[in-house]
This record gives structure tokens, C-alpha cells and sequence, in this order.
């Protein structure tokens, strides 16, 4: 049986255990998209972990999917970066940024300018804005001539996270964003190339990963996905044949890992590690509110061939989820209302165990 505590060669990273951190939105950046310190502090703790994936970075202005997410498309911006994965990496971590455009997920008040689909199609709920949640907005629609220059957009995000400092890049195809979107059967209405069939649904996905792989290597590029998921309403016709089709397609190009979420039933999850030739990273997804993700589920997954296991709300409260884990030690409840309300409680508050004498 595969441990979760035992090393993994992840490209030319050595990882000393199976345990990922998921990206987890957490909104403390600046307003003008800049890491802070207490950031540093809130990654670092966490750098045991076998790597850390960053929150979403929005790649553009126009990606930007909420206030007080942190950008990468500006130089101080880079620089603000710095001291956040220099401190991952004093502590003996490896950290990858996240890439998040979030295409129709967004709303003026956020970014100024009318967010951007595939389609003109909103997505379904709110959005946060600066005042509050507001009805997510109708997307202006991308002309054909555009689409290139969004895929670019991770390719160059990429390149500004490595000067950054970080170990590579996650591109979030995942949750109804923008990748997602083209994905999807009914966010993506397009007659043009990137609409209609399979073969046309996934080719932004494909487009973009192969730009970001040109721009900073296959090894430090990963991509993560969210099968048969509705969030934001967006619904996939043919789920096992859009993501068959998908990592095929990837799979020449040799990627760090695909990212996958338990959102579909758990045979067409398996029949997608049948697929994948490749590192696969398996995220036991649960709802909201839910337990989290645990030693049991980790290891379900990593006997049905998940090579790494990502964890998300546990290591919001755990710092240490990973000696927790392997000690068998208790794993303390995250409060929700602390998820994006910015400042340190919440953040910054939640202890190591304690052992007591």
C-alpha cells in the first residue's frame, strides 16, 4: 500500500510526503492585488506539506474573480510574491502558484470592466464584489481573435511566478472559471473553433496549458480539473468522453501532475486515471460544511492509483495537518465565517498541537 507520509520525485522536486495543500481563496491581498506578510506567515506554517498550491492568482485584470485576491501580472506584484515563497522555502517547503482567471465569475464593481466568457451566458448566484454579493453579471462574449491572447495570459503569469520565486504553476481549469467554462456545454455556446464538439470544447484548455509548458517547462506546470462539477451552473455534456479527450491530449506534453477533484461518480474518476500516463493528484472533494477530508479518505485514493492527495480545509486550521495526520493527533474545526473576511483571526490564529505534559 502506498503511504501518504512516504517521498515523492515530482519532476526535479523531491516532496517527503503525498500530502498537498490545495488552493484555498483566503481574499487578505492588498487592493491592488499585493501579497502581504501576514500571507508569508500563513504559507510558511504550512511548509510541510508536500507542496503547497497557492490561492487562485488571477493572471490578468480582467480574470480577477473577487476582491482581495492576489495577482500576478504586475511587477510589484512579482515582488510582492517574494517574500511569500522565500519564506515556504526557508522553512523547507516547495510551493506552486495557482492561476485563476475567472472569466464571467467576476462583476464590474471587482475589476471595472465587464467580465469576460466564452458566451454571453452569466453565470448562476452571486458574486463577491467590493459592497457585497451582487447577481453574477452576462459575460461579454470573446471574439475568435481574442481567445489566443486570454490562453497567453497563463503562459505569462507563469513566467512571472517563477520570477516570483515559486516552484511552478497550477492553471485552475476547475469550478466553473474560465477554462471550465469553455469547457462546459452550456457557459460555452460558440459556433467558432472553441465551441460545439469535444474537440472544440477543450481546445482553450489544451491551448493554454501548452503555452504555460513552452513558457516555464512541463515540470512546472500542472492543471487542475473538476469533472461532471456544476459550480457557477456550468453543466458537461459527456463527462468520461470531454475529459478522455482532454488528458489525452495533454498527456504528450508531459505535465508536473493533473489536479483532479472527486466530482464525478467514482468510476469515471478511475476510468480518468486509466487515462492519465501521469502524476495524478486526487482532491476527495466533500460539500461545504461537510467533514473534512481525512487519513481514510487519503488512503482510499491512494489505493485506487492517486499518487498525491490534496487537502483543503484541514490545513486551514492545522498548520501541522501533516504531523497531525501521521501522529494520529486531533484535527482541530475551521470556522467558515473567517474564510474571506480578511485580517489575521482566522488566519493567522490557528495553533500547532499542543502537546501537554
Amino acid at each position: 500500500m502506498t503511504s501518504l507520509f512516504g517521498n515523492y520525485q515530482l519532476g526535479d522536486l523531491t516532496l517527503p510526503n503525498r500530502m498537498v495543500m490545495a488552493p484555498m481563496t483566503r481574499a487578505r491581498a492588498t487592493a491592488d492585488g499585493l501579497a502581504t506578510p501576514s500571507m508569508a506567515t500563513y504559507y510558511a506554517r504550512r511548509a510541510t506539506a508536500g507542496l503547497i498550491v497557492s490561492e487562485g492568482v488571477q493572471p490578468t485584470p480582467v480574470g480577477q474573480a473577487a476582491p482581495g485576491t492576489p495577482g500576478l501580472h504586475t511587477d510589484e506584484q512579482v515582488t510582492a510574491w517574494r517574500p511569500v515563497t522565500a519564506a515556504v522555502h526557508t522553512n523547507g517547503g516547495r510551493i506552486f502558484a495557482q492561476l485563476m482567471h475567472g472569466g464571467r465569475v467576476s462583476h464590474p464593481d471587482t475589476i471595472g470592466m465587464t467580465p469576460v466568457g466564452p458566451s454571453a451566458v452569466p453565470a448562476v448566484g452571486e458574486v463577491f464584489t467590493p459592497t457585497g454579493l451582487q447577481a453574477a453579471p452576462t459575460p461579454r462574449a470573446l471574439e475568435s481573435a481574442e481567445v489566443a491572447e486570454h490562453a497567453l495570459s497563463y503562459a505569462r503569469s507563469a513566467r512571472r511566478a517563477l520570477d516570483a520565486g515559486f516552484d511552478g504553476v497550477e492553471l485552475h481549469g476547475a469550478n466553473g472559471y474560465l477554462i471550465s467554462q469553455f469547457l462546459s456545454s452550456n457557459a460555452n455556446l460558440r459556433t467558432d473553433r472553441y465551441g460545439g464538439p469535444v474537440a472544440n470544447r477543450i481546445r482553450f484548455a489544451v491551448e493554454a496549458v501548452s503555452a504555460t509548458v513552452e513558457a516555464v517547462g512541463a515540470h512546472r506546470t500542472g492543471i487542475r480539473l473538476s469533472p461532471a462539477g456544476t459550480f457557477w451552473g456550468v453543466e458537461e455534456a459527456d463527462v468520461p468522453e470531454l475529459y478522455t479527450a482532454l488528458l489525452k491530449e495533454l498527456a504528450p506534453l508531459g505535465l508536473a501532475y493533473v489536479h483532479i477533484e472527486a466530482t464525478a461518480d467514482e468510476e469515471i474518476l478511475v476510468g480518468l486515471r486509466r487515462t492519465w500516463p501521469g502524476t495524478l493528484l486526487m482532491n476527495p472533494v466533500l460539500p461545504m460544511g461537510a467533514k473534512q477530508t481525512g487519513r481514510e479518505d487519503a488512503d482510499h485514493w491512494l489505493g485506487l492509483g492517486a499518487d498525491l492527495i490534496s487537502f483543503g480545509r484541514g490545513f486551514l486550521a492545522n498548520p501541522d495537518l501533516v504531523e497531525r495526520l501521521r501522529a494520529g493527533l486531533p484535527i482541530a474545526p475551521v470556522d467558515p465565517a473567517t474564510y474571506y473576511q480578511g485580517g489575521d483571526a482566522g488566519y493567522l490564529t490557528y495553533p500547532a498541537y499542543q502537546h501537554t505534559v
